[in-house]
């Protein structure tokens, strides 16, 4: 089974997020898709299988299955339209989430996903206990958004991962407002048994509706400043969040597996 490793969100191997990327003639078992996961121990590892002229995507954490990630899907879109579909211009994928679809422009590749509906909720001292920092505004979508007045704050925090646990959504994303670019961001996903995702894109279908709205604007430059760092280029389009980042191959390898496990 040929294996990716692709760092997304990035230009350069090192930075961005990295995501392990097999695509299969057909699909194995959810227990080896889990094991390969946690033999790679990155934040996302994904298995694609063509159908007609789509692809059927899955995203896997070490923790768990998912329902969506961004940065795996640019990693899987870069590896399908350099390595499988050399003459296409697009990917599309069927996921949980529903219909995705990634487009090459350029060096950059466009990602269009789902926006996270935000509910506001009330700052508690839970939260400021776990990150030791008073958010302004907290809100939730499927992950728990905190939003802080000063970049440097988002950029310093280094929360208690056993107290983020106890928080509800699935991830925590930080953002305050940014100087080079319209916001700043960090995730962390100790219940997905990854301490801090270094460049989130479903992190982001959360932190752009809510800097869209809250600077009147569409087009979001947003950094996620994890060590490291990665810059996402996004815009709202009604419901819809779309992300464009850079992608660089750091490996292609030959996983030497028993396919045959139930």
């Amino acid at each position: 089974m040929k294996q990716y490793i692709v760092d997304a969100f990035t230009d350069k191997v090192f930075h961005g997020n990295p995501a392990a990327i097999c695509i299969l003639d057909q699909w194995i078992p959810e227990v080896l898709m889990m094991d390969i996961t946690r033999e790679n121990n990155l934040s996302e590892t994904a298995f694609a299988v063509k159908t007609g002229d789509r692809y059927q995507l899955r995203w896997f954490t070490p923790g768990g299955e998912i329902d969506l990630c961004g940065h795996a899907t640019l990693a899987c879109a870069f590896v399908l339209l350099n390595f499988y579909e050399k003459n296409a211009e697009q990917i599309v994928f069927e996921t949980v989430s529903g219909v995705l679809t990634v487009v090459k422009k350029d060096d950059l590749y466009e990602m269009d996903f789902p926006a996270y509906q935000l509910k506001p909720v009330p700052v508690t001292e839970e939260m400021i206990d776990a990150m030791d920092a008073v958010p302004k505004e907290a809100y939730m979508g499927r992950d728990l958004l905190c939003i802080f007045d000063e970049a440097e704050t988002v950029r310093k925090m280094q929360p208690n991962q056993e107290k983020l646990l106890k928080l509800d959504g699935l991830l925590l994303h930080v953002t305050a407002k940014g100087t080079d670019t319209d916001c700043v961001s960090r995730s962390f996903a100790p219940k997905c048994n990854v301490a801090e995702d270094p460049v989130c894109g479903s992190g982001h279908c959360h932190i752009v509706p809510y800097w869209a709205n809250a600077l009147g604007k569409n087009e979001i430059v947003a950094y996620q400043a994890s060590r490291r760092g990665g810059t996402l280029y996004c815009s709202m389009d009604g419901n819809r969040v779309k992300l464009s980042g850079k992608a660089a191959l750091y490996a292609v390898s030959e996983l030497y597996i028993q396919q045959d496990r139930g």
